[in-house]
């Protein structure tokens, strides 16, 4: 079937355009916001033109699978999509997307179980480093006081949420630093980026040779920072968040010349200090909904031979 690999084809010219183009334009850092939805619409668009694409090529190698799906379908719709002339290699082409599929929720499911892990571990050393007095009980959003000599502070997901800030932390942050770096991390808690990084480490992990998933992975840690970082500023500043910033990761070696894994901290630092103008709100709107559609269009193009067949 042609249309089978007109999906496949648009899929992969979404893979490709789509990261050049979000990497081409000036807009994405300021509006982190945006630039993340834009991101999972174009991720979901490859998605779906593979799950389209499965789905008739199964259609077409299975009649049991074609039966089920164009049960209700008039007789010209279904001649339309000419299920009877595939050849065999759309029996592959199924097996191969479905098999890629499971890939990718066993990929997810174990990204999921690492999370849970990893939050079960630091819950359990928060307990014993920081146990609960006789007849206290754990509310949402308490805050724990950690002693340790490296500042630090996040954000302790599970039940209750706890924020967890290190008494280093405490004498290096200053004012309303320590309010910036609460807001900024239930933004991450409020906006659910766990989710969002489980996913694209998922896929990234899933298909290391798919370039568009290693952009979307990366993408996905950088910007939800800054849509954190915005958070926090509009409530408490960008120069108490830019220093609340500086003080956290000032001991890390962040800001001297050899690259560390925090070397993003300076680039965010800087956009905090010297702030970009941000999109008109027509603009963040047009790009919201343009995006919204880039989903949809592979969806249309499965639809165009029923379509015409209906006249």
């Amino acid at each position: 079937m042609m249309l089978t690999a007109a999906l496949l084809l648009l899929g992969a010219l979404t893979a490709v355009v789509a990261p050049r183009l979000l990497a081409r334009a000036d807009w994405p850092d300021r509006e982190p916001v945006v630039a993340l939805w834009v991101w999972q619409c174009a991720v979901a668009a490859v998605l779906v033109c593979c799950a389209l694409s499965m789905t008739l090529s199964a259609a077409a190698a299975w009649h049991a699978v074609g039966g089920h799906l164009f049960a209700t379908a008039p007789r010209a719709v279904v001649e339309a999509y000419a299920l009877g002339t595939a050849g065999p290699w759309a029996a592959t082409t199924a097996l191969a997307l479905a098999g890629a599929g499971l890939w990718s929720a066993a990929m997810l499911l174990r990204e999921i179980g690492r999370a849970r892990a990893r939050r079960r571990r630091r819950r359990a050393d928060l307990l014993v480093r920081a146990p609960l007095l006789p007849g206290e009980m754990t509310v949402s959003g308490r805050l724990v006081v950690l002693e340790s000599e490296q500042p630090d502070a996040w954000w302790q997901p599970g039940t209750p949420p706890q924020l967890v800030v290190t008494t280093a932390a405490l004498r290096r942050l200053k004012g309303r630093q320590l309010d910036a770096v609460l807001a900024h991390e239930q933004g991450h808690a409020r906006a659910r980026h766990d989710w969002l990084l489980n996913c694209s480490s998922a896929l990234a992990d899933g298909f290391p040779q798919v370039p568009v998933f290693a952009a979307f992975r990366d993408e996905m840690h950088r910007l939800v920072e800054l849509a954190a970082d915005d958070t926090a500023s509009r409530r408490f500043g960008r120069l108490t968040t830019a220093l609340a910033l500086v003080e956290l990761n000032e001991h890390r070696g962040v800001f001297g010349p050899c690259p560390t894994p925090q070397a993003h901290v300076p680039a965010r630092v800087h956009r905090l200090l010297t702030p970009p103008d941000r999109l008109t709100a027509g603009r963040r709107l047009r790009l919201t909904a343009a995006a919204a559609l880039v989903p949809v269009v592979p969806v249309l193009v499965a639809f165009v031979p029923g379509l015409r067949a209906l006249g």
